[in-house]
């Protein structure tokens, strides 16, 4: 286990910091991730760790950003450390999927496929719970 994984959880609340989905459903402890990759000169001061679920850490890998369609501009991803997720994101309850609000929040979810089938009837689960 990454040795900041205590901090890193204790301060992200237990949720993936991307797509907030709740650690506790899961059978293993997500992930310590750089924000910026070390391999893009990110540091590895605790300002640059965000905690997130495999499906997010895979899909997002070493990227910083992405080429927004709408906008037509090279976007960076939202950044837990920087960014409000509310400003970026809201959640439909209904059908549980996460909805854009900005070009940031636009490259996220699709770079990151966060409204997946699987994820969005879980997520339904989830806010039914009220784990979400």
């Amino acid at each position: 286990m990454n040795p900041n994984y205590v901090l890193v959880a204790s301060r992200a609340g237990h949720i993936c910091e991307y797509c907030h989905a709740p650690e506790a459903v899961f059978n293993l402890p997500f992930e310590v991730e750089h924000i910026v990759p070390v391999s893009q000169r990110g540091g590895k001061s605790e300002n640059n760790l965000a905690l997130s679920c495999r499906s997010c850490n895979l899909y997002k890998s070493d990227s910083v950003s992405a080429f927004d369609e709408m906008s037509e501009q090279k976007v960076r991803f939202f950044n837990p450390r920087q960014d409000v997720w509310s400003e970026h994101f809201s959640i439909d309850e209904n059908t549980g999927e996460i909805k854009a609000l900005t070009p940031i929040g636009r490259v996220t979810i699709l770079s990151f496929r966060i409204n997946r089938k699987a994820q969005l009837v879980a997520r339904i689960q989830w806010l039914k719970l009220k784990l979400f």
